[in-house]
């Protein structure tokens, strides 16, 4: 059903076939200039507990563990571009890629990939709204990411309308009762909450998106059978939307933590884990 590889990804893409995917998903750093970190809590109604949470209910917290990664370049573009164009050459002739990124480096991405991919295969700027931490009282809050879809040929692509996952009307006595509950398809903004803090969905790692994100992304722009990549793969979760939806996938990272935690999340798929080392020989 699917591959892990271990390794760095400069290491594991040149191994990888010309034209072998339908879609490639990335979710690389975002140049953040700090430690990314993820502390794992088990909480338990404690009335002497050192939270507080809904309606003033105590909680007792217990730390299980924590999963960090420093996510800070001198030259982000430097360390993206090679990536890039092997995500260009890996895609079949009707394959999409999709970069997911956040307001920090998002433009000098769009102008590396304008250049690699071409302007005119830019098709969309996809914002993944949310609501979630801290608001800072000096600017307004950043609560979004940015997906950039880019296909390979800009007039024969995927995109199966008829799987998009209809959302409900804002105002659905405004329309027909067949309508309201048919839902509506998103547009180019999409309203996700994160994962949520104590929801089984949680795996620990510091950078683990919805996999709801995911599951859309997969079901419009593949079909079942086809391949999937993921060089950023993290948590896993494009491995276990691909998986669930009956595509194949290959999932690539150097980050032990990661490996660990996407090969027991995807342990029923039965994925290959290979160790990829440098210089070894492409397959």
């Amino acid at each position: 059903m699917g591959t892990i590889f271990h390794g760095d990804n400069l290491d594991v893409l040149p191994t990888l076939p010309d034209g072998g995917f339908e879609l490639v998903y990335i979710d690389p750093p975002f140049n953040t200039g700090r430690s990314q970190r993820h502390t794992r809590l088990q909480v338990e109604r404690d009335a002497e507990g050192d939270r507080v949470g809904f309606a003033g209910q105590r909680y007792r917290s217990t730390k299980l563990g924590s999963l960090s990664f420093a996510d800070v370049f001198d030259d982000f573009s430097a360390f993206i571009e090679p990536r890039l164009r092997h995500a260009h050459r890996l895609l079949t002739p009707q394959g999409s890629f999709f970069l997911h990124i956040d307001y920090r480096e998002a433009h000098y991405c769009k102008v590396l990939l304008d250049a690699i991919f071409g302007r005119e295969c830019f098709l969309n700027e996809i914002i993944w709204a949310y609501d979630y931490g801290g608001r800072p009282r000096t600017r307004w809050p950043a609560k979004h990411d940015t997906l950039l879809w880019y296909a390979r040929d800009p007039k024969h692509y995927t995109f199966n309308y008829d799987a998009i996952d209809r959302i409900p009307y804002m105002a659905p006595r405004l329309v027909s009762p067949e309508k309201a509950a048919r839902g509506k398809t998103p547009t180019d903004v999409w309203w996700q909450t994160i994962v949520p803090t104590a929801g089984r969905e949680r795996t620990g790692y510091p950078t683990q998106k919805p996999i709801k994100i995911l599951d859309r992304i997969v079901a419009v722009h593949s079909n079942p059978g086809e391949r999937v990549l993921d060089f950023f793969a993290g948590s896993g979760t494009t491995g276990e939307a691909a998986a669930r939806a009956g595509r194949d996938f290959v999932l690539v990272d150097q980050s032990p933590e990661a490996i660990d935690v996407m090969t027991r999340r995807l342990a029923f798929a039965e994925p290959t884990v290979t160790r990829v080392l440098p210089g070894d020989e492409p397959r």
